[in-house]
């Protein structure tokens, strides 16, 4: 069953294009960062492939085509979409570490989100 709120809230990124930090409780895993709309994701993604060889650039495409399908398609949301994006496990560093990362997951494997995202010590 997805939260309603959090459901609202990946809606109006997806249609308004607007981003928001934001931490998620996903079967016991910590999931923090930044929410952005489906089309950003499907764009960033793209551009991963973009220099690529033929298959690459083909990826890159459709990568592009479903980011206009995903903001077309406002009427529901299934999925949250996420960058620089920490997974967090136990006490244990996040995962991955460093880097942009990209996220994914489905609303309805939330268990519980608050905003705002998690921000480690500099005092290592």
């Amino acid at each position: 069953m997805k939260d309603s709120v959090l459901e609202f809230f990946v809606q109006a990124a997806n249609k308004h294009d607007f981003s928001l930090d934001i931490t998620l409780n996903v079967k016991g895993a910590v999931v923090s960062g930044t929410m952005i709309s489906a089309k950003e994701y499907f764009s960033t993604l793209s551009e991963a492939f973009e220099d690529g060889n033929d298959i690459a650039q083909f990826l890159s495409e459709q990568l592009g085509s479903a980011g206009q399908a995903a903001q077309a398609n406002d009427a529901e949301a299934n999925f949250i979409h996420m960058k620089e994006t920490k997974v967090y496990c136990g006490d244990s560093k996040p995962t991955p570490s460093k880097g942009k990362i990209l996220w994914r997951g489905k609303l309805s494997e939330i268990d519980g989100f608050f905003l705002g995202k998690i921000h480690e010590s500099s005092d290592h």
